[in-house]
């Protein structure tokens, strides 16, 4: 059954696009069926797979409000094992007409619940705030990955984001868990990187992923040209990254599968 997974984290500028584009390439490139779910409305893990959103004329807005079926909004990538569902311009409005919509929370839900069998991995890229389209990603996701930037005031966003894991496990999805935290941009020649990585792992211990996701320059021109920095530069820092979290994410999983099948 499909991994369910919302990457979020309601401060802007962590890394959240950048590892749902290249976390989902990096499962691809190891044989397994992603999808990934753009419900920012800035759309940019659409364009980091390709299509921008002045390409978008349907996407994940006309699903959610029931306009269309998800066959017809499902895009490729260069990838055949990497699904897209994107985002549109028209997804700024869906957290207003959302608002007097009923079962509000769970429509995402409702959509991605028939792919189960479909897929293997279901990355949901989350705006950059905690309104009702992060709300529905969280409804609908069985863990959240959260991406931590290795600065200052990091951990403070933190506790807000872990407060409203906390009520949507309490009302909305009691099997929500935490997929792990995610140090990125990270430079280990900076102390306060360093002090930020070793106060999540004192804090959260093995919730926190052994992989750290440097401050790379390929990773960030990336985007730029449309592809996943696996497809752009395989040979970079940022690249090697997001394959060792892949394998670190499939050999957790496995290992939970023992443990829960002793």
């Amino acid at each position: 059954m499909a991994r369910v997974v919302a990457i979020s984290n309601q401060k802007g500028g962590v890394g959240k696009t950048t590892t749902a584009v290249n976390l989902s390439a990096a499962l691809a490139s190891l044989g397994r069926r992603v999808l990934v779910v753009d419900v920012d409305p800035q759309g940019n893990a659409s364009s980091g797979l390709g299509y921008p959103l002045s390409s978008i004329t349907m996407g994940v807005y006309d699903v959610i409000m029931g306009y269309r079926d998800f066959q017809s909004v499902l895009t490729p990538t260069e990838n055949d094992k990497l699904h897209l569902l994107p985002a549109s311009r028209d997804l700024i409005g869906a957290e207003i007409e959302l608002i007097d919509a009923e079962n509000r929370e769970r429509r995402l839900r409702s959509v991605l619940a028939p792919l189960s069998d479909t897929y293997d991995d279901v990355l949901i890229d989350c705006p950059p705030s905690l309104g009702l389209l992060t709300i529905n990603a969280l409804t609908a996701a069985d863990a959240v990955l959260i991406p931590l930037q290795a600065e200052y005031f990091a951990m403070e966003g933190l506790g807000e984001l872990l407060r409203t894991i906390g009520a949507v496990r309490k009302s909305l999805n009691p099997e929500l868990q935490r997929e792990g935290i995610l140090i990125t941009m990270s430079d280990q020649r900076n102390n306060l990187c360093r002090e930020v990585e070793e106060q999540a792992r004192k804090l959260f211990g093995n919730g926190v992923f052994a992989t750290v996701v440097p401050r790379n320059v390929r990773l960030s021109e990336a985007p730029s040209f449309g592809k996943p920095i696996i497809q752009y530069d395989r040979r970079s820092a940022g690249a090697r990254a997001y394959l060792e979290l892949a394998s670190e994410i499939v050999k957790r999983r496995s290992a939970s599968g023992m443990r829960e099948a002793v």
